[in-house]
């Protein structure tokens, strides 16, 4: 066991100092955007961050311990793609954020949205068979399937095969989807407590780092094509237009809880007074984490609680935590950085 070491500047509420007013935000993003309060956290985790399932985490266990026994056989032999940096990292001391390039992505939204359409359009083409039915008055199997086909072959059919094609190329052959993005775009650091986003003009990447406690926390909502307000989570820095947007982490929604927990998620991440954010995604890191040590060393925390949970049990804690989050108590709080901050 290695334990990280935090530096200086890591942030702690307990060492927050006084700060300037920060810039004025404009009239458009005061309209659509709501700051959120600092501090007073919820031991709560966004469903986005309920993963990976005790499932993968034992699949990937295996498959970590079989690697290590072939190569100390000498007999291993790479995966096809493992040597690809993808830029991310997610650990103790950094979560880093880095999408993959927009030729992977157009393959896997291929799939999803051609897997979507073939059952909606399936579904739709039973409703308008029986509809159609409902009105006839003789014939009625053979109204039913002249209507059904009608849906099915038009649009059922086309979904299926786009689903078929981007399926095939998904699981079959990865050299020609799998590739990495030109860089990270964000990374929040819980041992130096500084906050990086990079910036790509040219090929050459340029990175913007600022202290956490620099930044605010803002709901900014906007309206979908019906509408309807969606809502996404922003940190905005409060000394310059560097922000960071968590839209393809978090997509936008119609509820703020679950932007709100992301929030709390991020502000526990990052406070080294506090233990790393209990999700299945940092079980393997926890014994490396000084204060995460010490917190499991006084509750009893069984190091395996979520990769030795069953399937069941997992549902039951994934549906107890959108509860809590739904229960959040963001909106009432005091906010912690108007006593450090001026003019806040």
């Amino acid at each position: 066991m290695t334990l990280s070491s935090y530096a200086t500047t890591a942030y702690s509420p307990a060492n927050l100092k006084r700060q300037p007013s920060g810039r004025p935000r404009s009239g458009l993003k005061r309209l659509t955007g709501q700051r959120l309060p600092w501090g007073n956290t919820q031991e709560v985790v966004p469903d986005v961050f309920m993963t990976p399932t005790p499932e993968s985490l034992r699949f990937w266990e295996k498959a970590a311990k079989e690697k290590a026994e072939q190569q100390a056989k000498g007999v291993y032999k790479p995966a096809p793609m493992e040597h690809i940096d993808f830029h991310d990292r997610c650990d103790h001391e950094h979560y880093r954020h880095a999408p993959w390039a927009a030729r992977a992505q157009f393959w896997i939204y291929m799939a999803t949205f051609g897997k979507g359409g073939f059952f909606i359009f399936l579904f739709l083409g039973i409703v308008v068979g029986l509809l159609v039915t409902s009105m006839a008055t003789a014939d009625y199997l053979d109204i039913f399937v002249d209507a059904f086909g009608s849906m099915f072959f038009a649009f059922a059919i086309p979904c299926l095969a786009v689903w078929a094609i981007g399926s095939l190329v998904l699981h079959k052959l990865p050299r020609l989807w799998v590739k990495p993005g030109k860089g990270p775009k964000w990374e929040l650091n819980r041992r130096t407590g500084m906050v990086t986003v990079f910036k790509y003009r040219r090929g050459e990447a340029t990175e913007h780092r600022f202290p956490f406690h620099e930044f605010d926390a803002y709901i900014n909502t906007a309206t979908d094509r019906q509408g309807l307000p969606m809502n996404i989570l922003s940190l905005e820095h409060r000394y310059s237009d560097i922000s960071i947007r968590f839209g393809d982490l978090q997509p936008p929604g119609p509820t703020v809880s679950q932007p709100f927990a992301l929030w709390d998620f991020i502000q526990n991440y990052m406070d080294i007074s506090h233990p790393l954010p209990d999700a299945p995604l940092f079980e393997e890191h926890r014994h490396n984490d000084p204060t995460t040590v010490a917190h499991d060393k006084a509750t009893g925390r069984n190091p395996r609680y979520w990769i030795d949970m069953s399937d069941e049990t997992f549902k039951q804690v994934r549906h107890e935590m959108l509860g809590r989050v739904d229960r959040i108590n963001t909106q009432t709080r005091p906010n912690l950085m108007a006593q450090f901050v001026e003019h806040y």
